[in-house]
């Protein structure tokens, strides 16, 4: 079950594959990378155990700065992220925040549906070439 507000795609790759993908494809359609967290390595450091979960933030100044001049409480919730993870089964999943329910929840108007729609076509892309899905 996924949670409100999030897209989650099945990769056809393993994680490794797909991490690796995801930051490829990201740099290639000129977005900058700020981090990336290594949920599972910061676990492990402290001795607790946790699946392969990694989190990528990207992005670039020229998608998110319009929704931000509408409510900057926007930057709660950007740059981007897409995270990363595998399930029990071993199956790797990706996961990102509808750009459309950050604009609701942010209580942004018809002013933001032309930065919406062109932030979830370009997660969508994204995560089409990354994982593989049709």
């Amino acid at each position: 079950m996924t949670a409100e507000g999030l897209v989650t795609v099945r990769s056809n790759h393993d994680h490794k594959e797909t991490m690796r993908r995801l930051e490829a494809e990201v740099k290639a359609k000129g977005l900058t990378v700020f981090a990336h967290v290594d949920h599972a390595a910061g676990a492990a450091e402290v001795g607790l155990p946790l699946r392969a979960t990694d989190l990528l933030i990207f992005g670039n100044a020229t998608g998110g700065t319009p929704l931000m001049q509408l409510d900057q409480t926007m930057g709660i919730d950007l740059p981007l992220k897409v995270l990363v993870w595998q399930d029990q089964a071993g199956a790797t999943w990706l996961t990102y925040n509808n750009p459309d329910w950050l604009a609701k929840r942010h209580g942004l108007g018809k002013d933001a549906e032309p930065t919406v729609n062109a932030l979830t076509g370009a997660l969508r892309a994204i995560a089409k070439a990354v994982t593989g899905a049709q």
